[in-house]
């Protein structure tokens, strides 16, 4: 079937798209090629076909994601690649979609930003029946959504908010949300806040869409793709050589900030998706750096060896390596972190299955790292 790749309601590309596979098989006219998806360009210029199905697979639920069994179930599928189509692959990330040709749908009728949207997929996901069991409403953000834990977009008081589940043994993922987002907030750090909240005794995390309809995300992961690499790059020089291309000013500082969080809570997931850009979604102007956002996967969230090295990306596998790039600490305060301890202690606390000892152990551990930052000043 023919459709019309869209940015709001610009004409970006005709694409033909083998329904039942979810795949781009022919692309046709480019309309607006300044508005084609980062990363997605041929080498001549164009569009790349296997780039944009590559760029369309992304947009669907991994097969990673918590609860998918059970969807696959209530849907009677073994596969979510297929509600791609069914919410025309809008997202609450950013503002491309796919518009049948001929269908009379605007940009105003459908986006998530500004329209009321089903909640079925998101509560299946949950492991809960749709509101209503014979018909599914399959017009959801929770279609394109990325990630491997459990979640759900809902809309609360006219806000946009994502609802995230944890991880056995501990669900320390919530928790864990909240606590970078202290340490944060402390530290200056522009980031998305997270609040914990709890359904059937069950900790989830909350935090509101940091994206409008005016603006979206283009993912590092985009960025990096946007050039060739070079032999002599690392990603950590190609990356900066590309967002350098693009015109994207102030990234070091940013970076700088990033990496140094990730050093103090241990995160294991700062993957290219997990970070990136605001663009205005109109001018295509960029904004800056993303506030960051996800940092659930961290502070040992499932080892017993608390304090112990973890894996990290993305620019190596070990955290020693990635604060070895940052450049410039002047802005790092350990003073403003004193208070950390007691507030990872007090969050913490909200947990029946995180005892007294896991929480001074992971306390102890941050605070030894904000130390070794301290000292590389």
């Amino acid at each position: 079937m023919n459709y019309t790749l869209m940015h709001k309601n610009i004409e970006v590309a005709d694409v033909e798209i083998n329904e039942s596979a979810v795949a781009i098989i022919d692309i046709g006219a480019v309309h607006d090629a300044p508005r084609v998806p980062l990363g997605v360009q041929s080498m001549k210029g164009g569009l790349a076909l296997g780039e944009l199905n590559d760029w369309l697979k992304n947009r669907a639920i991994p097969a990673s994601r918590a609860g998918i069994r059970d969807l696959y179930a209530r849907l009677g599928r073994d596969s979510t690649e297929y509600l791609i189509l069914k919410c025309y692959a809008l997202s609450l990330s950013d503002h491309y979609w796919l518009r049948p040709k001929g269908a009379a749908v605007n940009w105003s009728d459908v986006n998530f930003f500004e329209n009321d949207f089903s909640r079925d997929v998101g509560e299946m996901l949950f492991g809960r029946e749709p509101a209503d069991q014979k018909y599914i409403d399959l017009m959801s953000p929770d279609n394109t959504s990325e990630g491997w834990l459990k979640k759900k977009w809902i809309i609360a008081d006219g806000t946009r908010r994502l609802v995230k589940g944890g991880s056995e043994p501990w669900r320390q993922e919530p928790y864990n949300e909240v606590i970078a987002s202290a340490i944060m907030r402390r530290s200056g750090i522009a980031h998305v806040p997270y609040a914990l909240i709890f359904d059937g005794g069950e900790p989830l995390s909350v935090c509101d869409n940091f994206l409008s309809a005016q603006t979206e995300l283009v993912s590092a992961w985009k960025v990096f793709h946007s050039l060739a690499m070079k032999d002599s790059d690392t990603d950590f020089t190609h990356f900066l050589r590309c967002c350098d291309s693009l015109g994207i000013g102030g990234v070091r500082t940013d970076i700088d900030k990033m990496l140094t969080l990730d050093y103090i809570i241990a995160n294991e997931d700062r993957h290219f998706n997990n970070f990136g850009f605001v663009r205005n979604a109109d001018t295509l102007e960029w904004c800056g750096f993303a506030p960051i956002f996800d940092c659930g996967t961290s502070l040992w969230h499932s080892s017993l060896d608390v304090g112990g090295p973890r894996k990290c990306q993305p620019f190596s596998g070990s955290h020693e390596e990635q604060l070895k790039l940052v450049s410039d600490l002047s802005w790092f305060d350990a003073d403003v972190l004193k208070g950390v301890p007691s507030e990872i202690a007090e969050i913490f606390s909200r947990s029946p299955v995180i005892d007294e000892a896991r929480r001074n152990a992971i306390a102890a551990a941050v605070m030894k790292r904000v130390e070794a930052v301290t000292q590389r000043r």
